[in-house]
């Protein structure tokens, strides 16, 4: 019974709702409902019409509206424009993907597209989309990153080839060093990683992970001798593929050797310079023959060709290029004993990629407490993980090792990196050209000269750079600072004679304040350098915890716990002051016979869409793969360096200007 009703009473409900859902014409035939009033009047028919035709457009006009203004549909289409435009940018490493890509839709095609959907899309993707599209129209004046881009342009529009010979010397950490070690003693044989890189692969970072203190065992250097531990053989890798990539799809050197190749060059007039970085410089020559295999290859490429060699040297490597200009004309045991006039003869010219003349101030921080900006500046969590797998302490011991790492500390004290009072590149009153790269940078932290403020809350003291590598080095192993005196000098020299004595031991050839240029007037010198990135310049140190098993540690908690200025972000600018110096020619007593030097300052403009900066980057490393430094460097390989104008884009010169050397 019950059933039976809810039937019926379904089914009325069903009648009732029937006229609603039915569409009316104006030529539709009115058909009456049994259970319609029988006195309805006919005569409302048309106005029924006209009133259900009203609603149901004004539903239509609703639905669209709702449509327009759904969430889920601007979610919809959001998430399948940032699809596309996901497909899109990958392909722009992928010159076969992008290509076929090409043929079905370009960017342009759809513009119009993006121009009725602006007022429904989030501001922030049409502001990328139109950074994009700006980014786009310009590349062309710009120069491109891709891979032979800048060899081809460079022969298309002048006519580029081969010329000088070219060597290229890498930078610090960037070769790949591997193991020729065979004992099977202990527990860490080194026969299981036999030709394995144990730097500069994924093989060592599995290697770390897995088994850190084999790793370490393998890589540290001997405390007392600075050469190889017992058992254990680990030498740089050699070839183009030694400075190359890093790990695969980390490339450092690979687009410089591309658009080289574009030219014309490859194993026959061009060399890749790979050295164990770790060693002090003079043990390179001691344990591996470095300096004397580097003196035969560019005499070999001259009796061979008939040309000089052009060295390109990137960060450290600028460093070695300039010890080995004086160790070649040296002459005693274990140097070359090449004569005056060697570098005059056989070098056309030095191109100096971001170099690390006068050192850099986070090598010191890095060996007081294994930490630098990417260190500090993790989060909480970060910074503990670290801690338990790969301490502070671990780091230090590690690097100190290491007798190559020294070479970089700053150079030329409080001459060329100021005092407690000032520093000649602290910004001028009514100037915020520093204190505006980073906005991390306190506009009244006083002077950079303040090289490491130390406070634990019982006691404050200031510390200028020299101050500060006295200091690392007191607190250090004996070994550690015995090593660092007998290889390195950290000083000014301020008469020819201090000169003259320097030029006879290899203590001073790392330092071109206390050394001097070879006389070479037929030889240039090119220096190419990043500007305008934030630089660590002065760091504020706090007692550390005994947990850690340091004397000090970055203060983490402090507002001012790095400090920074101009640079490439790794190099600080006032590194780059020798340049300037040298420029001067024979006005200076570093550079006696007049060497010509050209100075090309890149002011770093990154591609906000490429990982590694695009065509346009200044990055101490990436800048090996900028459009204006491929270009500049293949212009100097190919003969075409004496054109190439001085461009100053930092206020480097006008320091420079104020200094008294």
């Amino acid at each position: 019974m019950g059933v039976t009703n809810r039937k019926q009473t379904s089914k009325q409900a069903h009648q009732q709702q029937r006229p609603r859902t039915v569409d009316v014409d104006d030529d539709s035939e009115a058909v009456d409902s049994p259970d319609s009033p029988a006195d309805q009047s006919k005569e409302r028919l048309p106005n029924d019409k006209e009133h259900i035709k009203e609603r149901l457009q004004q539903d239509k006009t609703q639905l669209k509206k709702r449509l327009h203004e759904s969430r889920r549909v601007v979610f919809v289409l959001g998430a399948v424009l940032g699809l596309l435009l996901t497909v899109f940018f990958s392909t722009v490493s992928h010159p076969s993907l992008k290509s076929e890509l090409d043929r079905l839709v370009t960017f342009e095609s759809v513009q119009d597209l993006f121009d009725d959907w602006r007022d429904i899309l989030p501001s922030g993707l049409t502001n990328i989309i139109s950074d994009y599209d700006f980014l786009s129209s310009n590349q062309s004046s710009h120069g491109s990153a891709e891979s032979f881009s800048v060899g081809r342009r460079m022969v298309a529009e002048r006519n580029l080839s081969t010329d000088y010979n070219v060597v290229m010397v890498p930078g610090v950490i960037s070769t790949g060093l591997e193991s020729w070690g065979t004992s099977t003693d202990g527990d860490c044989p080194s026969i299981a990683h036999f030709r394995k890189r144990l730097w500069g692969s994924f093989y060592m970072l599995r290697t770390m992970v897995l088994d850190k203190a084999c790793w370490l065992k393998h890589v540290m250097l001997d405390t007392e001798t600075g050469l190889d531990p017992p058992n254990i053989r680990v030498r740089a890798a050699q070839g183009f593929e030694a400075a190359d990539f890093f790990v695969a799809g980390y490339w450092i050197w690979n687009k410089i050797l591309q658009n080289l190749s574009v030219l014309g060059y490859g194993p026959n007039n061009m060399v890749s310079a790979a050295y164990d970085w770790r060693l002090a410089y003079l043990d390179l020559e001691l344990r591996d023959g470095y300096f004397s295999k580097l003196k035969l290859s560019i005499e070999l490429a001259l009796q061979h060709s008939g040309k000089k060699s052009v060295l390109v040297g990137h960060s450290m490597g600028s460093q070695v290029i300039y010890y080995f200009l004086k160790w070649v004309e040296a002459s005693g045991e274990h140097y070359g004993n090449g004569g005056s006039s060697w570098c005059n003869d056989h070098i056309a010219s030095v191109v100096d990629i971001s170099g690390s003349s006068l050192g850099t101030p986070k090598s010191i921080t890095a060996m007081l407490s294994g930490e630098m900006k990417d260190t500090v500046q993790l989060n909480a969590v970060a910074v503990y993980g670290l801690e338990k797998f790969f301490s502070r302490k671990e780091r230090v011991v590690m690097l100190r090792s290491f007798g190559g790492i020294a070479s970089m500390f700053p150079k030329g004290g409080k001459t060329i990196w100021g005092d407690l009072t000032q520093a000649p590149d602290d910004p001028q009153l009514g100037e915020d050209e520093l204190n505006t790269i980073d906005e991390h940078n306190e506009p009244n932290h006083g002077t950079f000269g303040k090289f490491l403020r130390y406070n634990d809350g019982a006691d404050s003291a200031n510390y200028t750079v020299d101050e500060t590598i006295d200091k690392l080095l007191s607190q250090s192993p004996q070994w550690y600072s015995n090593r660092v005196r007998e290889h390195y000098s950290f000083g000014l020299a301020k008469t020819e004679h201090e000169l003259d004595h320097n030029d006879q031991h290899h203590k001073y050839w790392s330092n071109p304040l206390e050394s001097r240029l070879p006389y070479a007037p037929d030889m240039k010198i090119y220096c190419f350098y990043g500007v305008g990135k934030a630089t660590e310049r002065a760091y504020t140190y706090t007692k550390a915890a005994n947990y850690t098993g340091l004397d000090m540690i970055i203060d983490a908690d402090s507002s001012e716990s790095i400090l920074f200025g101009d640079g490439d972000g790794t190099v600080s600018l006032m590194t780059h002051a020798m340049c300037h110096e040298w420029q001067k020619g024979k006005l200076s007593r570093y550079n006696p016979a007049g060497i010509e030097v050209t100075i090309v300052e890149i002011k770093d403009e990154p591609d906000r869409f490429d990982i590694r900066g695009g065509a346009k980057t200044a990055d101490h490393v990436d800048i090996l793969g900028s459009a204006e430094l491929n270009e500049l460097v293949l212009r100097v390989a190919a003969g075409d360096g004496p054109s190439i104008e001085n461009r100053y884009v930092s206020s480097l010169k006008d320091i420079m200007a104020r200094i008294e050397l």
